[in-house]
């Protein structure tokens, strides 16, 4: 934090549903300043344990070394290796305006012993056939803000751009046991997202 009280690390970190797999491989991010940043190395993608068939405003992705810039994200480019479609996928998204200014202004609700609290953390939930959804993390028990990107569309295949070559997963292998145990007798894409 700065001598004002405004945060100077804005964190973005990626999940799944559980026993979905995914990883995230590689990231560019404009922040709010306008400064840009890329990133080869990044926190692991964790599946939520009760992230279970839909969203939920409640489960949060762990915070993490790596995922972070000086001013919030703006803009957002992604590669990840979705394990359940054996493909790589790239994400562009952009978090709107209104969204910027909530979180660079201080929140109503405060953090334990009444310091002041902002919404600098951004989840993004990956899943099965490229979805992507968008929250700010809410301070302490409240729910998770679900924002609604200005611009998110997420490509695949030959219309990769950026993501083409990326990958760190071998998608011949099979899926592991605790996969192949929690989607059987279930449809495909396991879930609404």
């Amino acid at each position: 934090m700065a001598q004002n009280g405004v945060p100077t690390k804005w964190t973005f970190n990626f999940f799944t549903p559980q026993a979905l797999p995914a990883l995230v491989t590689f990231a560019v991010v404009q922040d709010a300043g306008g400064k840009v940043y890329e990133f080869t190395t990044l926190n692991s993608t964790p599946d939520l344990p009760r992230v279970i068939g839909e969203w939920n405003d409640k489960d949060r992705a762990p915070g993490g070394y790596w995922n972070h810039v000086e001013r919030p994200p703006r803009h957002i480019i992604f590669c990840w290796d979705s394990v359940m479609d054996k493909k790589v996928y790239e994400t562009h998204l952009t978090i709107p305006q209104p969204v910027l200014e909530k979180m660079l202004r201080p929140s109503i609700n405060k953090y334990y012993q009444g310091k002041t609290a902002y919404y600098n953390r951004v989840q993004i939930g990956l899943a099965p056939e490229g979805k992507v959804a968008v929250w700010l993390q809410g301070i302490g028990l409240e729910p998770n803000y679900r924002v609604t990107p200005s611009v998110l569309y997420t490509l695949s295949g030959d219309k990769l751009s950026i993501c083409k070559g990326i990958t760190k997963s071998d998608f011949s292998y099979g899926y592991d046991k605790d996969t192949k145990d929690f989607i059987k007798g279930k449809v495909y894409p396991y879930g609404n997202w």
